[in-house]
């Protein structure tokens, strides 16, 4: 029972570091209470798909600035989706970076546009990563209680 308290322990720590480092926010906290019994891998279920989408959308991004005439409005059309998408899981992060990366996009400021979309790939990987982390971690619980029962 000591490691499974342990578990909890590092589990709780981590989720308190992903909120005070800026990743998540309430949002997040609020697509947890969805998840119940009836669907218990609902949050994993709906970050997977933001995972799928989101890098569509920054491969569409990517396309859309390496072309010689860039179509600004197609352009922020893709940060505003990415920007919805990631508040909707509380990723605040990213959604703070794609609210200038949109401002170069009005601007037609391609430096700003390319800067921005490093600083959205960039940030997409770091909570990635956390995320894939916390669901490990989710999942070592659930296998050592299952382990005591």
């Amino acid at each position: 029972m000591d490691v499974m308290v342990q578990l909890q322990r590092q589990l709780v720590d981590y989720t308190a570091s992903l909120f005070n480092e800026g990743f998540l926010d309430e949002q997040f906290n609020q697509l947890q209470q969805l998840q119940d019994e009836s669907n218990p891998d609902f949050v994993v279920e709906v970050v997977t798909l933001f995972f799928e989408d989101a890098e569509r959308l920054l491969n569409e991004m990517t396309i859309a600035l390496s072309q010689e005439s860039i179509d600004f409005k197609r352009l922020d059309a893709h940060v505003h989706h990415l920007k919805g998408s990631s508040s909707s899981i509380g990723a605040q992060r990213i959604h703070r970076v794609c609210i200038s990366f949109r401002n170069s996009c009005v601007e037609q400021n391609v430096e700003g546009c390319l800067e921005s979309l490093q600083q959205v790939k960039q940030e997409y990987s770091l909570v990635k990563s956390k995320l894939e982390t916390l669901f490990k971690m989710e999942q070592q619980i659930l296998v050592a209680r299952e382990s005591v029962f």
